[in-house]
């Protein structure tokens, strides 16, 4: 099984090149039915702060400040703020020791959750690189990599409330599955 931490850098690198095709309209519609492109940075932006602050061992289940300014400003702006974050990302678990991340009452894995981590991230920036010109597509090693991870994490339950319907892909390529496990086609 690949480290977490080469696993999410491979996840950063993949969403760093897929920014780059975002569209320039915040309420383009995006593989997520029910998200548009501005929801998704700033969700994007959330999740990559709660990933930073998790190398320090806690994470705080309250809103984070400066979310919602994100929101606010022009896609490009917000696109090149997220490439930045995840460099940060990066660095700050790079230097993190292996102890569990707290969130409320429970003790996490690190290794989970940088695995989670590298999922969300590479399935995100396939999303936003949906919205516009075509960009890279989602590399099929990486998609390997992430679909234990997907199958372990997205159970039954998780239809219809964080994830839509599996979907049946046209083929067996790995990144074709892992999308239509999620509920997105390529």
């Amino acid at each position: 099984m690949t480290e977490p931490v080469a696993l999410l850098e491979r996840a950063v690198s993949y969403t760093r090149g897929a920014l780059q095709s975002a569209g320039d309209d915040p309420s383009a519609p995006t593989p997520c039915s029910e998200w548009n492109l501005g929801r998704l940075l700033e969700h994007m932006s959330d999740a990559l702060d709660a990933f930073i602050e998790a190398s320090a061992g806690v994470v705080d289940i309250h809103p984070r400040a400066g979310c919602g300014g994100d929101a606010a400003g022009p896609v490009g702006a917000r696109v090149e703020a997220l490439r930045c974050k995840a460099c940060d990302l990066l660095g700050a678990w790079s230097a993190a020791g292996t102890r569990n991340v707290r969130l409320a009452d429970a003790d996490l894995d690190p290794g989970l959750l940088l695995r989670a981590g590298a999922l969300e991230i590479a399935v995100h920036g396939h999303d936003v690189a949906a919205t516009g010109p075509p960009g890279p597509a989602l590399p099929e090693p990486l998609a390997r990599d992430l679909l234990p991870t997907a199958r372990l994490l997205v159970t039954p339950g998780d239809r219809g409330v964080r994830f839509g319907p599996q979907l049946r892909p046209a083929t067996s390529a790995p990144s074709a599955v892992l999308l239509g496990f999620l509920g997105r086609t390529q």
